[in-house]
């Protein structure tokens, strides 16, 4: 006698919770194509998650972590469909994601950097070292002006 498993089914709240996006992300993402529909209950016409669907949110949901855009989440998505034949435009986007996650962090970096200085400066004022907090304040403005470059598109 063959054993038969019943494949699980999830409902839009147990899959949100799961996978750690929001209900209506999950209605969004479908809307709009970077899910395929998803099934529908035979009779409540609610949406049924399987454990594939599942799989795949939760790689969205990494991408969507990395702060890519939704329509490269919809092109990778498209693309993973096509197999090894799109390999190569699979990593120009995440080479292009990683491009981005590095000068986000160089710009993070040099905030930091000016929170740093800006409280030596402070530090030096409480002291009374007018000195030090001169040149510091200093640097201050030549990394301020660095931070405007950073914020222009």
């Amino acid at each position: 006698m063959e054993a038969r498993t019943t494949q699980r089914g999830y409902t839009i709240k147990e899959a949100a919770t799961l996978t750690g996006l929001p209900a209506s992300t999950l209605r969004y993402y479908e809307s709009i194509g970077v899910v395929a529909p998803i099934a529908r209950g035979a009779s409540s016409r609610h949406r049924v998650y399987d454990e594939a669907d599942l799989d795949q949110l939760m790689w969205i949901a990494c991408l969507a972590a990395t702060g890519m855009s939704v329509g490269d989440m919809r092109r990778y998505v498209a693309n993973g469909q096509l197999g090894p034949s799109a390999a190569g435009d699979q990593a120009a986007l995440l080479t292009a994601q990683e491009r981005r996650l590095a000068a986000e962090a160089e710009a993070i970096a040099l905030r930091q950097r000016y929170v740093r200085l800006k409280i030596a400066y402070w530090h030096a004022v409480e002291a009374g070292d007018a000195d030090r907090a001169a040149l510091l304040a200093g640097e201050a403005r030549v990394l301020a002006d660095q931070l405007k470059e950073t914020r222009r598109p």
